[in-house]
């Protein structure tokens, strides 16, 4: 891991491979940069990809308990100006599309293109009032749970039914090694988001990317997300859950691969 100090908060990423820059942001409540190694490992062949830690997670420092939702989300456009990144490509999953939503919302001049997985506009945004509700809830319960008990009750939304084993163990050991100050405050910014009014501004080239089984981000919410973004293009990928570049990581990279050529043509 490299560190750099963007706004005050010391904020943990890795870089990789050389070429137009991707930057890779990851789904909020307990995991980090460490759920894209698949893809800093495979997309550095053609790219610079730059994967982070976001504020509150992993090894970056946690930001204040006070701090806005603007603030947060505004991290990502001074973290990728501390690194000089040009007009980088932005993926998001889950979470961290909520967050690339918010950034393209005060910055659209700064991505070249969004790549949503797993997708929100919130969860106020995209879910039903009593299903937004109960997810606030079993989060807001969950969050006291010692770290293995609360890497337990999470994963079994994160996969498909068929997920090896081995990689359900990988996930649950990094949600285990989450800090729980960290985490509320990521929760307390991000809970009562609702985005769709950036979704119909959208101009740059879109890409979401969603697995079939998806339990957390179900296929309605893709549709909705696809009929509000302007020439959005969607994909599914057959068979896998939330955390579909994980488990399918060889299509998820490719999904991807092919989107970011058809825009550098």
């Amino acid at each position: 891991m490299e560190f750099v100090e963007v706004e005050g908060l010391r904020i943990a990423y890795q870089r990789a491979g050389a070429g137009p820059p991707i930057v890779l942001i990851h789904s909020g409540l307990g995991l980090s940069s460490s759920s894209w190694r698949p893809q800093l490992e495979a997309l550095s062949d053609e790219y610079t990809v730059v994967v982070l830690d976001v504020p509150g997670c992993g090894q970056s420092q946690n930001p204040p308990d006070s701090i806005a939702w603007t603030r947060y989300a505004g991290l990502l456009a001074s973290f990728i100006g501390v690194l000089a990144l040009e007009r980088p490509h932005i993926l998001g999953l889950s979470f961290g599309s909520t967050f690339a939503l918010e950034l393209y919302r005060q910055r659209p001049d700064l991505p070249r293109t969004l790549i949503l997985a797993g997708a929100y506009a919130g969860w106020e945004g995209s879910l039903p009032p009593l299903v937004a509700s109960q997810r606030r809830e079993f989060v807001a319960r969950s969050l006291d749970l010692p770290p293995a008990e609360w890497a337990r009750q999470w994963s079994p939304s994160m996969f498909s039914s068929s997920a090896p084993a081995a990689l359900i163990r990988e996930i649950e050991a990094m949600l285990a090694g989450f800090d729980p100050v960290g985490q509320r405050t990521l929760f307390a910014v991000a809970r009562g988001q609702d985005l769709r009014d950036i979704l119909p501004t959208i101009t740059v080239p879109t890409l979401l990317l969603y697995g079939e089984n998806d339990s957390r981000s179900p296929l309605e919410v893709a549709s909705q997300l696809h009929a509000a973004i302007p020439n959005s293009q969607l994909v599914v990928i057959p068979g896998v859950g939330h955390v579909c570049n994980l488990e399918a990581p060889d299509q998820f990279n490719s999904e991807v691969r092919r989107f970011l050529h058809s825009v550098e043509k």
